[in-house]
This record gives structure tokens, sequence and C-alpha cells, in this order.
């Protein structure tokens, strides 16, 4: 854990170095927030995926949607989850994107460019991508982080946030 003055790739850089520094290898996968800082360190040092959350994209695609036509939509690009791995995920996203290209034509240009981050996912085991493909455990995490450190308001020292924050992470998610 680190303590910095803001989400930029400077700071996520050398956050990442020093983790590598203590034996981080082999990183496959990192899940986060949307922080272009952090994308950026990422890429560049640990060569490892940034997954899209399923949840978010789904949001993000269906506003181009009219009200009446999004459980529609939604059920369609829902079946390329239900494929059992990434190659048979790859033949449905496209089939899919094909699909809406014509009557939501910026439905098409989100999947054809968001393939990669959405099935990032679908390369991992079966078993783990119900943990892997959403960031809203992530996201609940941070509001209650964010929650407790509103209350504080200023810390005293930086050994004061990573008490509190350090405990919250330690806390049995309820």
């Amino acid at each position: 854990m680190s303590v910095g003055a803001s989400e930029a790739e400077a700071f996520w850089t050398t956050f990442l170095r020093s983790l590598a520094r203590r034996g981080l290898r082999g990183v496959k996968l990192v899940i986060s927030d949307d922080h272009e800082g952090l994308k950026a360190a990422v890429t560049k040092l640990l060569k490892a995926t940034w997954p899209c959350c399923r949840v978010h994209f789904m949001r993000n695609v269906l506003v181009h949607v009219p009200k009446g036509q999004r459980q529609m939509v939604a059920a369609l690009i829902r079946t390329v989850f239900a494929q059992e791995s990434e190659a048979d995920a790859r033949r449905p996203w496209r089939a899919v994107a094909d699909q809406l290209r014509e009557r939501f034509p910026k439905i098409g240009a989100r999947m054809d460019a968001a393939e990669d981050e959405v099935l990032a996912h679908t390369g991992f085991p079966k078993a783990h991508r119900l943990q892997i493909h959403s960031t809203n455990p992530l996201e609940r995490l941070d509001a209650e982080i964010e929650r407790r450190t509103d209350v504080v308001g200023i810390f005293p020292n930086e050994a004061a946030i990573v008490r509190l924050v350090g405990a919250l992470w330690l806390e049995p998610a309820t």
C-alpha cells in the first residue's frame, strides 16, 4: 500500500516498480477503476491486460438503445458471456457486433473497440471469471474507504491513512 498525492502515471510507475523490487512477477490481469495513469503504468511495466468491466460496458452500450429494445440488446450481448472459452466468446462477439451495427452503429463501433478488454476475463479459468468480470466489488471497497476517510477529513500524517485504509482492506466483506 502506498499513499500518493495523485493518481498520475508517475505515482503508479513508482508504486509498481516497488512491488517488482519485492518480487512481483507474472501479472496477467490488473483490475481497477478507469485511471489513465494506472493503465499507462501497468501497460509499460507489467505488460498485463487491463479488462473493461462487463457491467460498465453494458451500461455504456445500452444508453444508445431505445428503452423498449434494451432487454433484447442486453440479452444478445450476454450470450457472448455465456461461452465456455475465450475463443468461443470471440466468434459470437463479432457476430453480435455485426448484427447490432446496422441498427445501432455506435454499439457496433464500441464493440469493435472494446473486444479485447471486455473479453479479457474469458481467458481465465471459469471458476475465476465471476470474481474478475466486474469492478463492482472493488467499487464497493472504494466507496467504503471514501465514506470512512470523509469522516476524518484531514489526516494528521501518512501513517494514520495507512492504518485506517489498511484496516478496511483487512476487514472481511459483509
